[in-house]
C-alpha cells in the first residue's frame, strides 16, 4: 500500500472512532446505556413481565405499549416488533401468569387427601402472595382489550383452563376419576370462593394468611356436606376425608 492509501485509511478508522465515541457520550449525557441484545425468547419474556407488572397496578384500558416499552427499558418499535397490538401482547402476558399458578397448584405426589389439599391451597396462596400483578390481572381479566375478558375471550379461555386443572387436581386428591354433576358444581363454586379471597386478601391484608387456609379447608368441608345429601357419592368421598382428618388429630 502507497503512503497516500495508507494515509486515507488511518483516516477513515479515526472517523469511524469518532463517531462511536460521540455515540457512547451521547447515550451517558441522555442517562442511557445502549442496550445489550438479547435472543429472542428472553426479549420476549422481559415485555411480558413488564406488561404484567403494569397490569396489576391499573385497569388495561390505562395501559399502553407505551407503557410497556417504558417499563421495560425498550423502545416502542420494538415492542411492535415482537407484539403487533394490545390483542396479542395482553392475552400472552396473562397466560403466562397463569402458566406459573398451574404449575405451583399442581397437587400430585403421595400422601393422605388432607394432606394434599392443604399443600396445593399453601401453593395456591404462595402464588398469590409472591406474583400479586399476575393473579390480580389473570383473575379480573385487566387486558383493555374489547372482547377478551368474557367467557368465550381469549382471557376467559385461559382463566377457564386453570381452574380445569386446579379442579383435576382436588378431585385427584379426593380420590374421584369422574365427579358427578353435584360434586362438580361443588367444588367449582368452592374455587370461585377460593380466588374472590385470594383478591381481597391481596387488598387488605387484615387477616392472617394461614388463618385464611384454614377457613377455605373448612369451607370446603362445609360444602361437602351439603352437597352429600343430594348425592351418595359425595358422602364416601367426605367420609374418606374426615376419616383423615381424624387420623391425623389422633
Amino acid at each position: 500500500m502507497t503512503n497516500s492509501g495508507a494515509e486515507v485509511g488511518a483516516l477513515t478508522r479515526r472517523r469511524e472512532a469518532g463517531k462511536a465515541n460521540i455515540g457512547s457520550a451521547g447515550a451517558r449525557l441522555a442517562g442511557t446505556a445502549p442496550r445489550r441484545r438479547l435472543p429472542v425468547g428472553e426479549r420476549r419474556n422481559e415485555l411480558i413481565n413488564a406488561a404484567l407488572e403494569l397490569l396489576n397496578s391499573r385497569p388495561g384500558t390505562e395501559v399502553s405499549m407505551d407503557d410497556v416499552a417504558s417499563s421495560a427499558g425498550a423502545s416502542r418499535r420494538l415492542v411492535y416488533h415482537y407484539f403487533g397490538s394490545k390483542q396479542e401482547l395482553y392475552p400472552a402476558a396473562l397466560d403466562r401468569a397463569a402458566e406459573q399458578l398451574t404449575a405451583l397448584i399442581g397437587l400430585g405426589g403421595e400422601g393422605a387427601p388432607t394432606d394434599r389439599l392443604a399443600g396445593a391451597l399453601s401453593r395456591y396462596f404462595d402464588y398469590v402472595e409472591d406474583h400479586a400483578a399476575g393473579y390480580v390481572a389473570l383473575m379480573r381479566g385487566q387486558t383493555g382489550v374489547p372482547g377478551s375478558a368474557g367467557p368465550a375471550g381469549k382471557i376467559g379461555k385461559i382463566v377457564d383452563g386453570v381452574r380445569q386443572v386446579v379442579l383435576g387436581s382436588i378431585l385427584e386428591a379426593l380420590g374421584v376419576a369422574a365427579p358427578g354433576p353435584v360434586l362438580r358444581v361443588t367444588l367449582r363454586c368452592w374455587l370461585a370462593c377460593a380466588e374472590a379471597a385470594g383478591l381481597d386478601w391481596l387488598a387488605n391484608r387484615d387477616l392472617p394468611r394461614h388463618m385464611l387456609e384454614t377457613m377455605l379447608t373448612a369451607q370446603l368441608v362445609a360444602l361437602l356436606r351439603v352437597a352429600a345429601r343430594r348425592d351418595a357419592e359425595i358422602t364416601v368421598v367426605l367420609e374418606r376425608l374426615l376419616a383423615d382428618a381424624r387420623e391425623h388429630r389422633a
